[in-house]
């Protein structure tokens, strides 16, 4: 099975060198998984008809049951052959229907073969998370697909209504599998079917947000607007994911779900309710449409009324209907959908008041469009006959309820026959009045697949009691009652036959007034679901700038005090209700003195920053409180925590300052006097709030801590020092997330700082050029004197020469020349000596970037540029790379990072080991140099450059100089 899944994404993931090289016969290689999957599925039709299942569970985090669990029984192998089978004929008609100069020919093939995968995946998952993963996929994909037109504005929005609803209602699924998987003690779905949790209030919201994703993904009233608007699609989506897949996601989800839980109060109600409401609404709309696609899916919108109607009423034979209903859609309304592509690719329109006597000019075409419609207005001896009259049968003998809906079925079949003859006359009826429509020919390859769906509806027909075994094995999972219904062609003559006569005879009624039922249906029309949708997004939006506007006014302090006041308000509340203090023990303020003392100093410069009004004073406020807290760890016995803190405020304060360089000295804020007296009444109830709650939060752990079994784990590899070995190699996982998100927020703000330079005004001819300060740089050096040819002054630095005589110290410069070399070497002492010392390759990382900022300081651009001549972002990409290579090595043996250790001996250093979490640290620490340049860089070098622009222009007008140091 895993198999199966594995090739579907593997060969989407080579769909564009196949195009590239085969053109649109590429899809004939695609349709391979599909097949196969087809096949595998026939071989296992005994096994699921049995009433025996097959299995496969990979546990992925077994202590914490985490795994993949994936299940083949005899819902799924229909769902299997269905999903599969139509998928490896849609793929094989779109050879045909696509041409090799088709725009993004490779990414539909792409998106189609994945979206099959992920069907398959979803239909054989026996795990409630696992399927929502695959639910969201064929959302994804979905969208794709059906904005592959992405220049049209319509495929557009049509893609995004359904996957926003889409969406929303997958989202309301997963809180609902949550609630059922906690309140069953597992998410296998076998299990909870087998013994569902005992009905409670929870599970009853519960069912209500997984039909909720069920309903949205089933296009079911009020849900049902994406559907239509999706056939912007090409056709051969509509006649897969719209026909035969997608959309049967969510009846396959009801009826999976609706043998534990329909007898629950409040599923019936909505199902019954919800999908004949959306089986009458569709098939109404249908009559009075003019587009085939649209008919065919309004057509498709009611049916899936029908289908969910039926997989949620609860009783076996309406389930035994449901699954022979099911099949017989997918048999009918795909090759409905593939012959309609077929006559808009012969004639070029799908509108019915211009086609005439295509049925004349394509005989085979309409005949395999007669059988089809024939099995969809379920007329005998076809497939859809026979599930209608098992529907029928199924709601005659139900409850009172059962026969309501029968009522509404019996109705929906007649609008259903309705749509189908008028769709039937439109394509391929001669028109009085209308000349008939020009076509050309289509070949056997075009029309094979929806005749081979269409030969099989009518195989079936007769045949349907080969299915019944199958089906009935689902079926049976319901109580059984004493004289079960069993699939048959002809049952006789009884009342179900009557009620199919009636419905034929009122839908070929409503044929014949057509043109009344349209005008009626037009001047009875209510506002459609698409256009109510529309003014909820639109009045959503305008609300919301209503509610922007209200609230966001520009003021950083307001939103901190807002945000500080509700969380405050919270904790405070929490604390008056319950009390969590009662049994605490005290408190305890310090170990020693010296923690006090440093506590309070740190608390002093905090208090100061409330005060202050200019930004230089801010930021060295905020700096003595990092490093307050830097000397907590100290005293406390943690030198590796704070070695990294007192890096991290380093280089944050000379980052800092970079920026305020083109800020003004003081806060721009206007602040009224009242404002200014009430921040610190603020400050100082979130911040005791923040320290109550932390030390109720200590004093509420009933488990022994972690720290112990860490501190242990670490001894036994022979390893003293606990934080970094935890976060290379106990945690690796973490600490490389933690980086990954690190490199793009670095990369995010400086692509920013990089992006706007239309305000700059116009670039230099060095710009021009594609100069940057790591060319020129070099330029400066070579032009120095060299060898005897003169006795220049001593240089320091490499690129010293390019600043200003004012703005140089030399006392600096040779400080940063001395300090250079021993800073890097120091770097890479912490890195190495991680395992048993205060160090590791974040710490070392920052430790290198503070060398390179003191070149910067010292020399200027040109100077970093000189100390660091290869681009930041080698540097963040490789450490990213090894850090994620070295994680993936971790994997082979399942355990931690310790896939490779190697024991060595050199002669001056003595013996060392080589093992893995020192790649991965050397990986975090370039990750970390070069996020630390790249900053540098763009905060300075870049800034630099805007103060010796701002200060040419200035000297050219003759203005006066410009302030600010031009390095």
């Amino acid at each position: 099975m895993i198999g199966l899944i594995i090739g579907h994404f593997l060969l989407a993931a080579f769909a564009g060198p196949l195009v590239h090289r085969l053109g649109r016969r590429a899809f004939l290689v695609l349709a391979l998984p599909p097949a196969a999957a087809t096949v595998w599925a026939f071989t296992q039709w005994s096994t699921a008809a049995a009433g025996d299942a097959v299995t496969w569970s990979w546990k992925w985090i077994p202590d914490y049951d985490v795994g993949l669990d994936l299940r083949l029984d005899a819902l799924s192998e229909l769902m299997v052959l269905m999903a599969a089978g139509v998928g490896a004929l849609v793929l094989v008609y779109c050879a045909s229907y696509f041409r090799d100069d088709t725009p993004q020919l490779a990414r539909f093939a792409g998106n189609l073969l994945a979206f099959a995968g992920a069907m398959l995946a979803l239909v054989l998952a026996d795990d409630l998370i696992t399927l929502y993963v695959f639910w969201e996929l064929t959302t994804v994909f979905s969208f794709l697909l059906i904005g592959h037109s992405s220049e049209h504005r319509h495929s557009r929005r049509s893609a995004l209504q359904a996957l926003t609803v889409t969406t929303l209602g997958g989202l309301a699924m997963l809180v609902g599998f949550l609630i059922v998987g906690h309140a069953a003690g597992t998410y296998r779905i076998s299990e909870i079917v087998s013994d569902p949790p005992e009905t409670s209030l929870a599970i009853s919201v519960a069912l209500v947000l997984i039909l909720a994703g069920a309903l949205s993904k089933s296009a079911i009233w009020p849900f049902s607007m994406w559907l239509p608007n999706a056939m912007a699609a090409p056709t051969p989506v509509s006649a897969y994911l719209h026909a035969a897949a997608m959309v049967k996601a969510g009846v396959y989800l009801v009826a999976r779900l609706s043998p534990a839980f329909a007898d629950v109060p409040v599923w019936k109600p909505v199902v019954i309710v919800l999908g004949g409401a959306t089986m009458l609404l569709g098939g109404w709309r249908a009559l009075r449409l003019n587009d085939l696609k649209l008919v065919l899916a309004y057509g498709t919108v009611s049916q899936l009324g029908f289908l969910t109607l039926l997989a949620g009423t609860g009783n076996r034979d309406a389930a035994l209907a449901a699954v022979a209903m099911i099949l017989g859609h997918a048999l009918f309304k795909a090759p409905l959908f593939l012959v309609t592509g077929i006559v808009d690719h012969s004639t070029g329109t799908r509108d019915l008041r211009r086609l005439s006597g295509v049925g004349r000019s394509l005989p085979y075409v309409a005949g395999v469009a007669v059988l089809a419609a024939a099995s969809m207005a379920a007329l005998p001896p076809l497939l859809g006959f026979a599930a209608k009259e098992a529907a029928f049968e199924a709601l005659l003998h139900g409850s009172a309820a059962d026969r309501w809906a029968l009522a509404a079925v019996v109705a929906g079949s007649a609008l259903t026959t309705a749509y189908t003859l008028r769709f039937v006359w439109g394509a391929f009826a001669r028109k009085p009045g209308v000349p008939d429509t020009p076509v050309h020919r289509v070949g056997w390859a075009f029309l094979a697949p929806p005749a081979l769906l269409a030969v099989l509806g009518l195989v079936l027909g007769p045949g349907v009691g080969l299915t019944d075994r199958l089906f009935s094995a689902y079926a049976d999972s319901y109580p059984v009652p004493s004289d079960p219904y069993h699939l048959a062609l002809w049952h006789g003559f009884g009342v179900a036959l009557l009620l199919s006569a009636i419905a034929w005879i009122a839908g070929a009624a409503l044929f014949l007034a057509r043109d009344t039922v349209a005008r009626v249906s037009r001047r009875v029309a209510w506002p459609t679901a698409d256009s109510v949708f529309g003014h909820l997004l639109l009045g959503q939006e305008r609300l919301a700038l209503q509610v922007t506007g209200f609230v966001q006014r520009g003021s950083l302090s307001v939103y901190l005090a807002t945000t500080l006041l509700v969380m405050a308000g919270g904790q405070l509340a929490v604390f008056a209700t319950d009390q969590p203090w009662q049994g605490a023990p005290a408190p305890r303020l310090w170990d020693n003195a010296l923690q006090g003392g440093v506590a309070v100093l740190t608390c002093v410069a905090a208090f100061l920053c409330l005060t202050v009004r200019r930004r230089m004073k801010a930021v060295v406020l905020s700096g003595l409180i990092g490093y307050g807290t830097a000397l907590l760890f100290v005293v406390q016995g943690a030198p590796d925590l704070a070695l990294t803190q007192f890096c991290v405020e380093t280089v944050a304060m000379i980052v800092f300052v970079l920026v305020l360089r083109r800020m003004p000295v003081h806060f721009e804020e206007t602040v009224s006097p009242w404002r200014r007296a009430i921040r610190i009444p603020v400050a100082l109830v979130a911040a005791g709030t923040v320290g109550v709650a932390v030390w109720v939060a200590a004093a509420a752990r009933t488990a022994e801590p972690a720290g112990a079994a860490m501190v242990e784990e670490v001894q036994e590899h022979g390893y003293k020092d606990v934080v970094a070995t935890i976060l290379v190699d106990l945690r690796a996982w973490d600490t490389l997330g933690e980086s990954a998100v690190l490199a793009a927020a670095a990369i995010g703000v400086t692509s920013l700082i990089y992006l706007h330079r239309r305000s700059e005004g116009p670039m230099t001819a060095d710009e021009l050029k594609g100069r940057t300060a790591w060319s020129i740089a070099a330029e400066h050096t070579a032009r120095l004197p060299q060898g005897d040819e003169v006795a220049p002054e001593r240089g320091w630095l490499a690129a010293g020469s390019t600043l200003a005589p004012e703005h140089r110290s030399i006392v600096f410069e040779v400080v940063a020349r001395l300090l250079f070399h021993p800073i890097l070497i120091l770097s890479v002492y912490l890195l190495f000596c991680a395992e048993n010392m205060p160090g590791g390759g974040f710490v070392a990382g920052l430790v290198a970037g503070v060398a390179l900022i003191t070149r910067y300081l010292a020399g200027g651009r040109f100077e970093l540029a000189q100390a660091a001549p290869l681009q930041p972002g080698l540097f963040t990409g490789l450490g990213l790379f090894i850090s994620t290579g070295v994680g993936l090595l971790g994997l082979i043996d399942g355990t931690v990072l310790h896939a490779f250790t190697y024991h060595g001996h050199l002669p001056v250093f003595g013996d060392f080991h080589m093992s893995t979490p020192i790649l991965f640290d050397f990986g975090v620490y370039l990750l970390v140099l070069g996020v630390v340049l790249d900053i540098v860089r763009a905060l300075g070098a870049k800034i630099d450059r805007q103060i010796e622009r701002a200060a040419g222009a200035l000297s050219a007008t003759g203005g006066p100089e410009a302030e600010g140091d031009p390095r």
